[in-house]
């Protein structure tokens, strides 16, 4: 399936593999183009050369702000008709809670959460002048759930921190045409899970959870997150969608 992105320019963070790179070429596919955000240039360039020409690649962990914030104001520069967000970059934290030290944690949330604030953060007043803007969260149902997948304690609480930021920017960003909306995939084959993917009796375990009885593709959470970001969902503003098998049924 593809949404109508005509016109229309995302930065995907965590943009060059998973469903990342799903979300990118689902964007592209509809007639857009993509701001591609990742710490790996290698894989950077690559994903921007089979995206095509128009695209864009920025090297930048998420959890350094400043440059965060430096990139944001690059890109706005270079393709000042960027109207879309979509926060895919992250890390699995598997520790369980007494062995999670103060390194994990901290390593966790300022990816998961941290990061995702502050690209928010930075491209609000962009979207606030222009009076429209759409932002996708990836989340997990680890933040519903409380872990108990593959994320354990410190990526389960900074995906319920994305879940209450997607909520609370939707509700303060709907009257300036800033719409926020979050997407929570459950057990995704990608290059982040494959540690679990490898692992025939985990696999097995956190996949009897699911009552599709299955581990998603990740084409699949990325039609989800595409639908949220396209103007399909133009009243569409502060949902946690669950993209799941079925394991959080609410």
């Amino acid at each position: 399936m593809a949404f109508d992105f005509t016109g229309k320019t995302a930065i995907v963070t965590g943009g060059t593999q998973g469903i990342g790179l799903e979300i990118a070429k689902g964007i592209v596919a509809g007639g857009g183009h993509v701001a591609l955000i990742a710490r790996n240039a290698a894989k950077g360039e690559a994903a921007v050369a089979e995206l095509g020409e128009g695209n864009k690649f920025y090297q930048l962990d998420v959890a350094d702000a400043p440059k965060a914030r430096e990139t944001v104001e690059q890109i706005f520069t270079d393709l000042p008709q960027t109207n879309i967000l979509i926060n895919c970059a992250g890390v699995i934290s598997t520790k369980k809670f007494d062995e999670i030290d103060d390194t994990e944690w901290r390593r966790t949330i300022d990816i998961n959460l941290n990061g995702t604030f502050t690209m928010m953060n930075a491209v609000y007043p962009h979207f606030k002048a222009a009076h429209a803007g759409t932002i996708v969260n990836v989340s997990s149902v680890a933040g519903k759930i409380g872990g108990g997948l593959l994320g354990t304690a410190a990526y389960a609480s900074s995906k319920a921190g994305v879940n209450g930021l997607t909520k609370a920017v939707a509700k303060e960003g709907g009257k300036f045409g800033v719409r926020c909306n979050a997407v929570c995939p459950s057990f995704t084959v990608t290059p982040m899970t494959k540690a679990l993917s490898d692992d025939a009796e985990k696999s097995a375990k956190v996949i009897g959870m699911i009552p599709l009885g299955r581990a998603a593709d990740p084409s699949e959470p990325a039609q989800m997150i595409l639908f949220f970001a396209s103007d399909a969902a133009s009243f569409v503003n502060g949902e946690i969608g669950d993209c799941d098998g079925g394991i959080v049924l609410d």
